[in-house]
């Protein structure tokens, strides 16, 4: 067994009941939830010690975590833009010198001519020492249009939770006497330079369920926050409230946004003088972006508009003027996919809108131009069978910057012009001789017949079965989209890269919940339907063993926060097919986790298992209630931080000791810092991705023994 525990505590787990685990009562690993208990913080040690005993003396381990830091810490990567504010680039630079981050800006066009002139605003490590705290940066919100006064929002070891402080691009510093707030899950964004909208914890009855804001206030520059004027309130059980902001051309439009479900938001528009106006947008409609005086939205159902109806996963356009002045208000449509498209980004420049297209996952951008009745499109020349991501767009003039990758081509950041011909303005260097892998794009069929698409990565001229990594994620319609393999998978660095270099295979499977096909493809596994995201995953595995390229038992199940409820459900439907599970920052209890930290905000897309026939169907596929006893179970890796306020620690802890119970072997590794992201630094992501490695070699390598 990998984490041993002393006599004592291995005999109390073996006594433990093993019941149903219906109710809390049920559960004899409840204890494990208290997230800094002393009991079960020394628990959490002794399994850190063990996993780290055993890894860490493999030779490939420290040569994987070596590798690891270099590749993370190359300060040949892209100086990716975070934001365009006017004439100036912002950027959020880390190295090997600057772990937690330099955030700095430079000239436009020294960006654009590969020679940037950086200023340093805020050195985040330096700050850290400064002040002794461990802070990691969480983003800045810059009036528009002078961009010289920023709501910072920074976090004492990466959790969800920020402080916020006002900050001066000008003069370099904090402002003395300007907006702070204490460390909360807050909703902050400016109204105007002297008044913030503010959402955060102020004590009982002020936060959602969700635990998440509750009301929006304007607070004026200078007052106490007490005295802030109410704006808006929203219900106990809505996931969470905020108030927003975006300057239009010269016109700055302001929005309350109040949230009763995941998927459903109730948007107003809020007047000079803090009076709102409701927007007539379906409440399941997204909210995309704003420009030339029209609200963008996508739907995630049909909506009556001018001239017929609009088809799900459309954008459609919303007057502002027209909702202002009282009128009736009818959309119209600027852009409709096609069957085999979905809409994944979307961003406004000054005239134009930027949209970034999935066609059967490879990636597309699209210009639209305002037109009335419906806008013109025109598909941008990019490099075909990429992943593309809009990184920012320009405020001022019509320029979209994107990266363009895959799995073997590094990525490349493009600025694309209005007008022109894309010009690519920055690339990160190879990491990896490419030519050794083959990388093609293959359908499953899954058992009602939906076709799911993955992509497999070998090595080249190899045939027969090897050990491959699966990652899915399978939610939220939360695409996965191919990316350069020193990324891959979701937040376990160059894990995918070391599995390949080790002579294995590695897949990326297209599973129903996210949002590779549009609105559709994630609600075809919500709720009840939850069961469609593991049948396609089962189906993309059974594929690959039909067609001789994976064998049963050597293959292993990568998932991560919703992956983990992915991955703790396959393991326990097929122990047949997998060798191994990863699960990182899991969600595994789903009895309980409407009631663990900003669990209550998902229920709309598992379930409420407080209600009788939603657990009917939770209750079949809940990772924690569904683990049994017994040789043949996949060997688990939970990773995961102590300070994730977002998936509470427990749902891995208690896995981890039913798997003790059930003298199973696994592995646990539990950070004291990073949050919901794990690794609050490149240190942490490299240990990470060495141990995995380490894992994977012993579990499902082509050396382990049957």
């Amino acid at each position: 067994m990998v984490a041993r525990l002393a006599l004592a505590a291995a005999l109390a787990f073996a006594a433990a009941p093993l019941a149903a685990q219906d109710t809390d009562a049920d559960d004899p690993y409840i204890w494990l939830e208290e997230i800094k208990g002393e009991k079960a913080l020394e628990q959490v040690d002794r399994w850190n010690a063990d996993t780290e005993a055993l890894l860490t003396v493999s030779p490939e381990y420290p040569i994987a975590k070596a590798w690891a830091k270099q590749i993370l810490d190359d300060d040949r990567q892209i100086a990716m833009p975070t934001a365009i504010q006017g004439d100036r680039v912002i950027n959020l630079w880390r190295d090997a010198n600057n772990p937690r981050g330099l955030w700095r800006t430079a000239s436009l066009a020294s960006y654009m001519s590969g020679k940037p002139d950086w200023r340093v605003l805020i050195d985040v490590d330096k700050l850290g020492k400064d002040e002794g705290k461990s802070w990691v940066w969480h983003g800045a919100d810059c009036l528009a249009p002078e961009y010289t006064r920023c709501l910072v929002s920074i976090s004492d070891g990466g959790t969800d939770a920020d402080v916020v402080r006002e900050f001066d691009t000008v003069t370099g510093k904090f402002v003395d006497g300007g907006f702070t707030l204490p460390e909360a899950k807050s909703n902050v964004a400016w109204f105007d330079k002297d008044t913030v909208f503010v959402g955060t914890d102020e004590g009982a009855s002020t936060l959602t369920d969700s635990g998440y804001p509750r009301l929006v206030k304007l607070w004026k520059r200078g007052s106490d926050f007490a005295s802030a004027k109410m704006v808006a309130e929203g219900q106990q059980a809505d996931v969470s409230i905020s108030g927003l902001s975006v300057l239009d051309g010269e016109t700055r439009w302001r929005f309350i946004n109040r949230s009763p479900s995941f998927w459903t938001n109730n948007y107003e528009l809020v007047k000079d003088d803090g009076s709102t106006i409701p927007l007539p947008m379906p409440a399941d409609a997204e909210f995309r972006a704003v420009l030339d005086g029209f609200l963008i939205a996508k739907l995630n159902s049909p909506l009556a508009i001018k001239g017929g109806t609009a088809g799900v996963g459309s954008l459609v356009a919303f007057s502002l003027e027209d909702v202002v002045k009282g009128y009736d208000v009818t959309p119209f449509t600027v852009f409709v996919p096609s069957a085999s498209q979905a809409v994944e980004e979307v961003s406004a420049s000054e005239h134009k809108l930027w949209i970034k297209v999935l066609d059967d996952v490879s990636g597309k951008l699209i210009e639209l131009s305002p037109a009335n009745p419906g806008w013109i499109s025109r598909e941008m020349n990019l490099p075909a069978n990429s992943t593309i991501q809009i990184a920012e767009t320009s405020g001022k003039g019509d320029m979209a910057f994107v990266t363009v990758e895959n799995m073997l081509t590094p990525p490349t950041l493009y600025a694309v012009p209005s007008e022109g011909e894309p010009v690519a303005i920055a690339s990160e260097p190879a990491q990896f001789d490419a030519s050794k892998f083959t990388v093609e794009q293959k359908f499953a069929i899954s058992k009602d017949g939906t076709r799911v698409p993955y992509y497999l990565v070998r090595p080249k001229g190899v045939e027969g079965p090897l050990p491959t990594l699966i990652h899915a994620y399978g939610g939220f319609r939360n695409a996965q989209t191919p990316k350069y393999l020193t990324a891959e998978p979701y937040r376990s660095g160059p894990l995918g890269l070391f599995w390949l270099e080790s002579g294995n295979a590695y897949v990326l499977a297209n599973i129903r919940g996210g949002g590779e096909y549009g609105p559709r493809w994630h609600e075809d596994a919500l709720r009840d339907k939850r069961q469609n995201s593991f049948d396609d995953f089962h189906a993309v595995a059974d594929d690959l063993v039909a067609n001789r390229l994976a064998t049963p038992k050597r293959i292993a199940a990568s998932g991560r926060s919703n992956g983990g409820v992915l991955v703790g459900a396959v393991a326990n439907q097929r122990p047949d097919l997998y060798g191994a599970i990863i699960s990182g920052s899991p969600l595994i209890d789903m009895r309980r986790y409407n009631k663990l930290l900003a669990g209550a905000s998902w229920m709309a897309e598992y379930g409420n298992p407080d209600v009788a026939e939603d657990w009917a169907f939770m209750k079949a596929w809940s990772p924690y209630q569904n683990m049994k006893p017994g040789a043949d179970a996949p060997v688990a890796f939970y990773y995961l931080s102590t300070l994730d306020d977002r998936v509470h620690p427990g749902h891995a802890r208690k896995a981890a000791a039913k798997h003790e119970a059930f003298g199973q072997t696994f592995y646990y590794h539990e950070y004291k810092e990073g949050g919901h992201s794990v690794g609050a630094d490149h240190e942490e992501d490299a240990k990470r991705a060495a141990l995995l490695l380490t894992f994977l070699n012993r579990e499902i390598g082509s050396g382990k023994d049957d």
